[in-house]
C-alpha cells in the first residue's frame, strides 16, 4: 500500500489483462477509473471498486496516467483517434501506458496523433497470460520516454513482478515479439513433449513435476502444462482466436528483417489446426488436443466421448 494517496490511473479495456492490471493497482490503494464497451467486464471492475468512465476520453480527463489493454487494431484507433477517444480529451500533459501487442507501425501513429495533443505514449508491452497476471507474475517491457516511464513505475510495479525500461519507442513491443516467438514454440513442445509421455504409458503428473524440476522445463509446461494434463481448455488465458493476431504479428515481423522462423512456422500450423477443429475460444494450450489427435488419441479432450487410443 502506497504512503499516501497517489493520482488516480485509468483503464481503458478491462479484459484479462487490463482488468487484472486494475484490480492489482485497486488493491495498492490506487483509485481507478476505467471503460470498457463490454457491460461484463465493466460490472467485474466495479465489483471490484474500481470507478466507472463514460468513454476514454472521460478517463483521459480523470487521470494523469492511463493504461490501455486492447484486443484488436480496430478498437485501439477508437480508443486513440476516434469518437470519444483519448486524442479527443484536452488533456494535454497526460501519459499513456499502452500494453497491447499490436503491430508496431500502429503505435508509431498513435504515438504521432497524441503528441499532436501534447499526449505522451510509452510502449509497455506484458509478458505473461492471463492466469499469471491473476497472481501478478507479470513481466513489462517498457519504452519510450525515460522520464515518463519514471512516472509510471509505480504503477506499473502495482500488477507487476518486474519491469525493463528498454529504450526507444517501440522496443517493447520487439521485446514483446520476441518473446512470443518462443512462446509459440514452448507450448507445442511443451504439448507434444506430454502426449509422447502419454504414449509411453507413463502417469502425467509425475512427469510433469519430474520435468519441470530438471534442464527440460519451461515456463509454458509449467503455466500450461497442468491444462494440457486436464485435457480441459476452457480457462482461458489465452483464447486462441485472440492469439492468432500475435501470430500474423510475429510472422510479418520476422518476414520484415528477412529473418527466418522455421520451428515457429511449424509450430503456427498446429494453432492453426485447432482453430480448424472448433477450439477457438479455448485456451492456446489446447495444441495438445491437436497433437493428441494427430497421435490417434481422443480421450486427452475432457468430456469426450471419443475413445482413447488402444
Amino acid at each position: 500500500m502506497p504512503e499516501h494517496q497517489p493520482e488516480p490511473v485509468g483503464v481503458v479495456g478491462l479484459g484479462m489483462m487490463g482488468g487484472g492490471a486494475a484490480r492489482h493497482a485497486l488493491a495498492s490503494g490506487y483509485q481507478v477509473h476505467g471503460y470498457d464497451v463490454l457491460d461484463t467486464a465493466m460490472e467485474r471492475f466495479l465489483e471490484a471498486g474500481g470507478q466507472r468512465a463514460q468513454s476514454p476520453a472521460d478517463v483521459a480527463r480523470c487521470c494523469p496516467v492511463v493504461l490501455i489493454s486492447l484486443p484488436s487494431v480496430g478498437a485501439f484507433r477508437d480508443v486513440i483517434g476516434g469518437a470519444g477517444s483519448i486524442a479527443a480529451s484536452g488533456a494535454a500533459g497526460r501519459v499513456v501506458v499502452e500494453t497491447s501487442t499490436l503491430p508496431l507501425a500502429e503505435k508509431e501513429w498513435a504515438q504521432r496523433v497524441l503528441a499532436d495533443k501534447g499526449i505522451t505514449l510509452l510502449d509497455c508491452t506484458l509478458s505473461g497470460t492471463g492466469g499469471q497476471m491473476r497472481t501478478k507474475d507479470i513481466v513489462v517491457y517498457a519504452s519510450g520516454d525515460t522520464a515518463a516511464i519514471k512516472r509510471c513505475r509505480p504503477i506499473l510495479d502495482a500488477f507487476s513482478r518486474k519491469v525493463y525500461d528498454l529504450g526507444s519507442f517501440g522496443n517493447g513491443s520487439r521485446v514483446k515479439f520476441i518473446a512470443n516467438h518462443l512462446v509459440t514454440i514452448h507450448n507445442v513442445a511443451a504439448a507434444e513433449a506430454l502426449v509422447l509421455a502419454k504414449l509411453a504409458g507413463l502417469d502425467l503428473d509425475a512427469v510433469l513435476q519430474a520435468v519441470s524440476d530438471g534442464a527440460g522445463t519451461s515456463r509454458m509446461l509449467e503455466v500450461r502444462g497442468p491444462m494440457m494434463i486436464r485435457g480441459d481448455f476452457s480457462d482461458a488465458t489465452m483464447r486462441l482466436d485472440t492469439y492468432q493476431k500475435d501470430l500474423d504479428i510475429i510472422s510479418g515481423f520476422g518476414r520484415n528483417l528477412h529473418c527466418p522462423l522455421p520451428l515457429f512456422a511449424a509450430s503456427a500450423e498446429l494453432y492453426r489446426a485447432a482453430l480448424s477443429q472448433g477450439m477457438a475460444a479455448q485456451d492456446a494450450a489446447s495444441v495438445f488436443a491437436v497433437l493428441a489427435r494427430m497421435a490417434g488419441d481422443g480421450s486427452v479432450i475432457a468430456g469426450t466421448d471419443q475413445p482413447g487410443r488402444g
